[in-house]
């Protein structure tokens, strides 16, 4: 037998080597080192199973690494920085003793081993993001190195958070344009109502508005505004909110003029609005002969106050304009704007709507959501019109049809919002009319995790919780935000009145009759109105102005392509109908 077969046969055979058989292995020794000294016998014998061991033993580690490689992933599932990580990986491999986990510490994330040593969690909440980081699990078995265990690295990617990406610019307003117009990023605003002397709590308004992150990210100027108003004396409320349209350069000033022109306007004539609550209360007592007639009366009252309203509005918004020789469309803004007072047949509502976002009645514990107006769409998508467009006032039906009024026995919260909130909020138009939205929203407005809003009675600290409940997060959603709640506190046995069902014949109406002022009502009252604009070929203004009509014929010459057919407005005239409507009521 040569050397080599010698060496060959032992390979071949040391797997069957053993202390049964050590004899035979003794024999194969001395058959293979024959002749030579017992010391270089034991020479061979140390160095030949030497070289045996380490093959085995890297042969081993080979083995055990690729099945630790197979059964974990090359790439950890992605996280998402400030926002929970919770993972779990199965891992159990042949020969493994142990292992541990490195390299979680400083992503802010842990590990954790199942009971049964079959698994692993990384879990946790990444505080770093937009880097890729190194994971690494060693493992232990038998034999191994106590130095130098089998190791598995895992990419983990944790994605930035979005909202960190963003950058808040302050506005470099001394280097702005003139006019200036200066705006603060934030406003909030909160209106306190006493209670009834017997103890009943009465509705409190909150409004805040916020910069939008696209206007930050830019160092823009916020564009939208806010007004609140009550009445301590007459009970009435008024709401305005306003979006000045962010491609207008001077809209933030539009949006201002648009709230503050049409509160005051609606704050003067509710001051002394004993003939408008007395047309209501013979609206809601008349009997089914005289109703059509009495609500016409009531239509008079809500134009002359909402529609004048928004009418001076625009008109204050072009005087502007031309003061500073300014195209008026450089102001455009949508504008919101509601009165309501609670009266001892219900809550009367109404409201005035030019553009996109919302105004809504909400009623949680009936689960209702009354839409007073619709969402003005442009030509094409993502479009709205605004209040500075000539031909939002173009007759009396253009205006008719943005009034809007109700008698509600009750309700949880009178919404106004821009589209900043309604988008994000709503997605669609179609889903403004939907109850179950107006329920997620009021559920998240009290229950935010991040930002809960305490919206009960006389919380005057609801305005700040309320900002920052606008900071909340919407991909694809970064535009200015306001929002304003007329709302209910804390409820009280009193607030739970309803309008009683009328027995036919009488002169009451019902809670279904009064839900349908808005609507039927308002749409015979426009068919009157128009009427008897062309048979008198006369168009609208204010009933109050008396002003000449300079204003918008010279806004014709500066800005020809947005009021080249805004046409005259005879104030006079306005007042001959309003007064028209209401001796038809009589």
């Amino acid at each position: 037998m040569t050397e080599d077969n010698k060496q060959l046969l032992l390979e071949k055979n040391i797997d069957n080597i053993s202390v049964a058989n050590i004899g035979t292995l003794q024999d194969i020794i001395d058959d293979v080192c024959h002749g030579a000294s017992e010391k270089l016998k034991g020479q061979f014998v140390k160095v030949t199973f030497g070289k045996l061991w380490e093959q085995y033993m890297s042969d081993r580690r080979t083995i055990i690494e690729t099945r630790v490689h197979e059964a974990l992933p090359a790439d950890a599932p992605n996280g998402k920085q400030n926002t929970d990580y919770n993972e779990v990986f199965p891992f159990s491999v042949e020969d493994v003793e142990r292992f541990d986990i490195i390299g979680t510490e400083g992503i802010g994330l842990s590990y954790e081993v199942a009971s049964d040593g079959k698994s692993f969690a990384i879990k946790g909440t990444p505080k770093q993001g937009n880097e890729a980081f190194d994971v690494t699990i060693r493992c232990w078995y038998d034999g191994c190195d106590e130095d130098n265990p089998i190791c598995h690295k895992m990419k983990l990617w944790i994605n930035a958070d979005p909202r960190t990406l963003w950058k808040n610019i302050e506005v470099d307003w001394d280097n702005m344009p003139e006019p200036q117009y200066k705006k603060d990023d934030t406003d909030t605003d909160y209106v306190k109502v006493e209670a009834l002397s017997d103890g009943t709590p009465q509705m409190d308004i909150v409004a805040a508005s916020k910069r939008g992150r696209s206007h930050a990210q830019e160092g823009k100027p916020r564009d939208d505004h806010f007004k609140l108003y009550h009445d301590d004396a007459t009970n009435w409320y008024v709401i305005a909110v306003a979006d000045g349209a962010g491609s207008a350069k001077y809209s933030r000033e539009g949006s201002r003029i648009a709230c503050e022109t049409a509160v005051d306007h609606c704050k003067q004539l509710l001051s002394d609005s004993g003939d408008f609550e007395n047309a209501l209360h013979e609206y809601t007592k008349g009997d089914y002969t005289n109703v059509e007639m009495l609500k016409k009366k009531v239509g008079a009252f809500v134009y002359n106050i909402l529609g004048n309203a928004a009418l001076k509005s625009q008109k204050a918004i072009y005087a502007e304009a031309k003061a500073q020789s300014i195209p008026v469309k450089l102001y455009a803004t949508t504008f919101l704007l509601a009165i309501a007072k609670r009266f001892d047949f219900g809550w009367f509502v109404a409201t005035y709507w030019v553009g996109d976002g919302a105004i809504c009645l909400y009623n949680k514990e009936a689960h209702t959501a009354k839409l007073m107006g619709v969402p003005d769409e442009g030509e094409y998508a993502g479009q709205t019109r605004f209040l500075t467009m000539p031909e939002i006032f173009k007759d009396g039906k253009s205006i008719y049809d943005r009034l809007r009024f109700c008698i509600e026995p009750d309700f949880t919260a009178l919404f106004l919002m821009t589209d900043g909130v309604s988008d994000p909020m709503f997605e669609t138009d179609a889903n403004l009319n939907n109850p179950d939205k107006w329920d997620a929203l009021w559920d998240r407005l009290l229950h935010d995790e991040e930002h809960p809003v305490h919206l009960v009675d006389d919380n005057e600290q609801a305005k700040d919780e309320l900002l920052d409940w606008l900071d909340f997060w919407s991909p694809g959603n970064h535009d200015d935000r306001t929002i304003a709640i007329l709302y209910k506190g804390e409820p009280a046995e009193s607030d739970k009145e309803t309008v009683a069902d009328a027995p036919e014949g009488n002169g009451n109406i019902s809670q279904e009759d009064t839900q349908g002022l808005s609507e039927q009502g308002n749409n015979e009252i426009q068919d009157d109105t128009v009427s008897s604009l062309n048979n008198s070929k006369k168009t609208l203004t204010t009933a109050t102005e008396t002003e000449d009509n300079t204003v918008e014929e010279d806004e014709a010459e500066a800005d020809e392509d947005i009021i080249s057919e805004h046409k005259s407005m005879d104030e006079d005239k306005t007042s001959d109908l309003a007064r028209e409507i209401e001796v038809k009521g009589e």
